[in-house]
């Protein structure tokens, strides 16, 4: 009877082993996300632009003025700090930015946006108290930009990188920043 026992206590301690290992492996899969990991990339002036950041989605939510409130730092994404990266030296709305990886975040407005460039990276996009991660500091480069309404209704973020720059696309909103 005490073999019995202890044979499934031994049993229940390995499955549990194996659960937790299993949703542990499940939770490192960054793809199965709510707000998924996305790239985007393009040449620009002869230089390579990356943007990596993760997508949000809509899902019935008021999104500018709500979700994401005016007049406050955003880590323009979810999850993980969005990193831009440039492998030359940029002119970004006609200031300079040197070749280098960023941490990139937004001061969303009505009519105008603040966009930043941070030289900390790799960090959570959030703190503790749900404030953003961006330390002023540390900024490289502020530059202000005007929203025009999207195209079309974009349910996940997305940022999309052109010829003349790049652009933060999400519900009906645009936010075109011209780099040369």
């Amino acid at each position: 009877m005490k073999k019995i026992m202890i044979s499934k206590g031994l049993v229940l301690a390995l499955f549990g082993v194996f659960l937790t290992s299993l949703v542990s492996a499940q939770a490192e899969d960054k793809s199965k996300r709510a707000s998924p990991p996305a790239t985007a990339t393009g040449q620009v002036m002869g230089a390579t632009i990356t943007i990596d950041y993760s997508s949000p989605a809509v899902k019935g939510r008021k999104i500018w003025g709500g979700l994401v409130p005016y007049g406050q730092v955003w880590r323009a994404g979810a999850n993980e700090a969005t990193l831009f990266e440039t492998n030359k030296d940029i002119k970004v709305e006609g200031k300079d930015l040197p070749a280098g990886k960023y941490s990139l975040y937004a001061i969303p407005g009505e009519k105008e946006w603040v966009i930043i460039f941070n030289s900390k990276t790799g960090q959570w996009g959030v703190k503790n108290d749900e404030s953003t991660s961006e330390e002023p500091a540390n900024d490289v480069l502020r530059v202000t930009v005007k929203p025009v309404k999207s195209t079309e209704f974009n349910e996940r973020m997305k940022f999309v990188v052109g010829d003349k720059g790049f652009a933060l696309e999400w519900e009906n909103l645009s936010v075109p920043v011209s780099i040369e």
